[in-house]
């Protein structure tokens, strides 16, 4: 598409989209925000958890089995697509809606139906990229079963562009609409807007030519379109993951609930905060070794800018290179025991890793801008799920299940849910 972060290869507009993207994620404004629908959006899935499954603390006996994979995807998308445009997303309401056989949510059904239908599409075209990066054009344009593929992916990138082309303009206009001593929302659509503008404190404080214009809408479109792409998924099954491994080491888990109830000393209710996650050590390590030993991204891309050796062959400008994350996770050069699970490495005093030998978020240049971000959402999101709730899973015996194509996805995770005494 040319536009964004994700899949630019031209370093000049990547620097300009990273600039943009990097200062408003980084921003206390956004912090706050992100801690804030944390909470609210954990509150409303547990509300739709109540009625579903939950009856005075035990599981309803009509519903004795919670596929909870599928809720965190929800969470995740509808906590991303709020952050970054500032449009509620309701995709947590359409799953209830879902399984629910009476009760419905308390939200518009329009707007449900919109939010989920644009989810669904942006999952789509995440699943649909391999196609544009692995089969050529000339099979793409003359074969009848890749042409109906590539074509049916086109066409769903015009109705994401259409629904996120709409969103701009709606933002733009609340912003003109806006006085200059009036605050705006803290969303990142409205940070990269109003950049570089009268609105922005470091206007005509930025000598770089290149970062100084504003972003025209198709750039924005295709910037927050990379942060949700690349903030859903990730860290929907990144959680799943973590409940899974939680379940087959019993002392790990012992050790993370003692540190959650030294924090909350056993309040269950009060919102988390940004100093909660920097005191739950454990909680973090347990999201390196989980994302260490079992990574959601399998595999990350990289292009040559010019002819390299690498390898011992030469190798001309603009080759695509896959660099193959669980090799280098578990690799014995870089980890003692690398195929055990063991969070404690990551707590053992002046232990680090090797350089690049830990890609959760990528390396180098193109290091993922969300990481901190996506820190706080995990190690907020096992607080929150483990300070009130006993997860077990279904049957411990059961291997655990997933599909790989772009990321290695959570297919179905069954658990059983109860309140912690």
């Amino acid at each position: 598409m040319g536009k964004g972060l994700f899949l630019t290869q031209d370093y000049k507009s990547w620097r300009y989209y990273r600039h943009f993207f990097t200062q408003a994620i980084l921003s206390p404004k956004f912090s706050n925000e992100a801690f804030y629908w944390t909470n609210k959006l954990f509150n409303e899935m547990e509300s739709y958890w109540d009625k579903l499954y939950l009856k005075e603390g035990v599981i309803n006996e009509n519903r004795k089995k919670m596929d909870i994979s599928p809720w965190f995807n929800q969470f995740t998308n509808d906590m991303i697509i709020t952050l970054l445009t500032g449009e509620r997303s309701y995709t947590m309401a359409g799953y209830f809606n879902e399984l629910s056989d009476d009760e419905k949510a308390e939200r518009p059904s329009a707007l449900v139906d919109e939010t989920v239908k644009f989810v669904h599409a942006i999952r789509k075209h995440f699943m649909g990229i391999l196609m544009f990066q692995f089969v050529s054009p000339f099979l793409r344009h003359y074969f009848p079963y890749f042409k109906n593929k590539s074509d049916d992916i086109i066409q769903n990138i015009e109705f994401i562009n259409q629904r996120m082309d709409a969103i701009i303009k709606r933002r733009r206009q609340e912003i003109e609409n806006t006085p200059l001593d009036k605050p705006l929302p803290n969303d990142m659509l409205t940070s990269i807007i109003t950049a570089n503008t009268p609105r922005d404190i470091n206007y005509n404080k930025i000598n770089d030519k290149e970062v100084m214009r504003p972003m025209t809408d198709p750039e924005l479109r295709g910037i927050i379109f990379d942060g949700i792409i690349a903030g859903t998924d990730t860290t929907a099954n990144t959680i799943s993951f973590i409940i899974y491994y939680l379940a087959h080491y019993p002392d790990v888990k012992k050790k993370m609930l003692k540190e959650i109830d030294r924090n909350f000393q056993d309040d269950k209710t009060r919102p988390i905060t940004e100093n909660d996650i920097h005191n739950l050590k454990y909680c973090e390590a347990i999201v390196k070794e989980v994302s260490r030993i079992f990574s959601v991204v399998n595999s990350l891309p990289r292009c040559l800018g010019k002819p390299d050796e690498i390898g011992g062959y030469q190798w001309p400008a603009e080759t695509m290179f896959r660099i193959n994350i669980d090799a280098i996770h578990h690799n014995e050069e870089y980890w003692e025991e690398p195929d055990k699970f063991n969070p404690d490495r990551w707590v053992v005093e002046g232990f680090e890793s090797k350089k690049n030998s830990f890609i959760m978020f990528g390396g180098g240049l193109r290091i993922c801008p969300g990481r901190k971000l996506a820190m706080f959402e995990l190690v907020g999101l096992m607080a929150l799920l483990f300070r009130k709730y006993e997860i077990d899973l279904v049957d411990k015996e059961a291997p655990l299940k997933t599909e790989s194509s772009a990321i290695t996805a959570c297919t179905e995770l069954l658990v059983e849910v109860k309140l912690r005494k």
